[in-house]
């Protein structure tokens, strides 16, 4: 078996694909979310389909921030031989605004480097490269990567406003690369894999930082919760039934994460304790990375944006968030609704400043900030103590848990049956809203104890093998 070995990356040559990425292109690109923009189901690597923002609530973690930036939607685990491997030419970013101008203060750049060893076998006194990704277990003991025909390897950059840039440090290795496990092909060739996965959980050190977070890319089972297909089919369902009525169409489906963990002191400004944050992806042409994805909170450009802008919503910045104002003050999703249902009433009153609020500026008295543009992007309060799991509640802030989504989202909060019950009114005087207060649900439930209640929170991928 002959491997082919290639030289990792220097710290010279972190920091050149640094400064690439702050060459970053915006206007005219094509994006993605949800896999529901025209043009990036042809770039599924970069496709971004759930972004994650909360007040860690593991044991001991409550003084820390932590982003959770899913990619590549719809992973059947048996989807080998090549599985999921991200994008080695794009550049996989979380970024962060601190002071409400709706432009990003901070970022992280995730950068993959993917490496193909061409293991071979002898065969006839010739030896051939083989078409798996291993060759026979892995993951167990460091004898065993012998076994592994791809290693994949990650990248951390930080950028601050102004242009200081820093290569994140592996605080366990003393070096600058991450590693990521592979995906779960199966319990024969990774008989452990969530041991194994866990053990990729890395310390990092990012700059201005003066305490350590923690960082981990691979492949989770996928969090979100959704009745998919019969909401596409005009909500082929009782959208007042029972909220655990229908089945969860993602539950067979996995997911690539990147998640990070930092202190909340390396992420507030000047006493202001609400940061706003969007993941985006971006591909490279020439010399320069253009924007193909971006999503913050769930479901945005799947049922707000319209057709004819879902590609260009996602490749525009949220300072430009004004030419899509009409979309949120003019929503077209209740009036579907009452079409569908007769018997609902969409909202009345317009502009429907309470979906500005909820979607571009934060909720006065929870989590907008005291100067802030509007803007989409995931907003939290981190002066709001995080709830253990066993204490969440699955409606977040709308039953008083407002350590919950629309502050942040955790993977327990219900996020559609939420959307669903505030676009249709339910922050609105009943005059305003007259079938404000219905229980509107898609009928796929989900609650934080399905979920680990530790780091990286998503659970162990489904396995690939044996099926059930």
């Amino acid at each position: 078996m002959k491997p082919l070995v290639k030289p990792s990356l220097s710290k010279r040559g972190l920091l050149a694909v640094a400064i690439a990425g702050l060459t970053v292109a915006a206007g005219s690109a094509l994006g993605s979310s949800h896999r529901e923009a025209p043009l990036i189901t042809q770039t599924p690597k970069v496709d971004g389909t759930d972004f994650y923002l909360f007040r860690s609530y593991e044991t001991g973690r409550a003084g820390y921030v932590t982003f959770l930036a899913n990619y590549q939607p719809l992973q059947a685990p048996y989807g080998g031989p090549n599985y999921f491997l991200m994008d080695p030419h794009a550049l996989y970013a979380i970024h962060i605004d601190n002071d409400g101008d709706a432009r990003p203060d901070i970022s992280y750049f995730f950068k993959f480097r993917n490496r193909f060893k061409n293991l071979t076998v002898p065969v006839n006194g010739i030896d051939v490269a083989v078409p798996l990704s291993n060759i026979g277990p892995f993951g167990a003991t460091a004898a065993q990567e012998a076994n592994r025909n791809v290693d994949e390897r990650y990248s951390v950059v930080s950028v601050r406003e102004g242009g200081q840039t820093e290569v994140a440090r592996n605080l366990g290795t003393g070096g600058y690369l991450f590693k990521k496990p592979f995906d779960n092909i199966g319990t024969k060739s990774i008989a452990n894999y969530a041991a194994y996965a866990d053990r990729q959980i890395s310390r990092i050190g990012v700059d201005k930082c003066a305490g350590e977070g923690r960082v981990f890319a691979g492949q989770r089972k996928d969090g979100f919760a959704v009745n998919l297909g019969e909401v596409f089919d005009l909500i082929n369902t009782n959208p007042v039934g029972a909220p655990d009525g229908e089945r969860n169409l993602l539950d067979d489906a996995n997911v690539t994460t990147l998640a990070l963990e930092l202190p909340i002191a390396c992420l507030t400004h000047s006493g202001n304790p609400i940061i706003g944050a969007w993941t985006a992806a971006y591909t490279r042409e020439g010399d320069h990375y253009r924007q193909v994805s971006r999503l913050s909170a769930p479901l945005v450009n799947e049922v707000v944006i319209g057709l004819p802008d879902k590609d260009r919503f996602n490749a525009s910045q949220p300072a430009n968030d004004a030419t899509f104002a009409k979309y949120v003050t003019n929503p077209s999703l209740p009036i579907l609704i009452q079409a569908l249902f007769p018997g609902v009433k969409a909202p009345t009153k317009y502009p429907r400043a309470d979906l500005v609020a909820a979607f571009l500026t934060g909720l006065s008295g929870l989590n907008q900030p005291a100067s802030v543009k509007p803007a989409e992007m995931m907003r939290l309060n981190t002066s709001i103590a995080p709830k253990a799991a066993a204490s969440q509640k699955t409606l977040g802030a709308l039953a008083g848990d407002t350590a919950g989504f629309p502050n942040g989202r955790r993977p327990g909060d219900d996020v559609v049956d939420i959307e669903l019950r505030v676009a249709m009114g339910v922050l609105l005087p009943a005059a305003d809203a007259p079938s404000g207060q219905l229980p509107y649900t898609d009928g796929a439930a989900l609650k934080a104890s399905d979920f680990r209640a530790t780091f990286p929170y998503l659970n162990t991928p489904l396995p690939g093998s044996p099926s059930n």
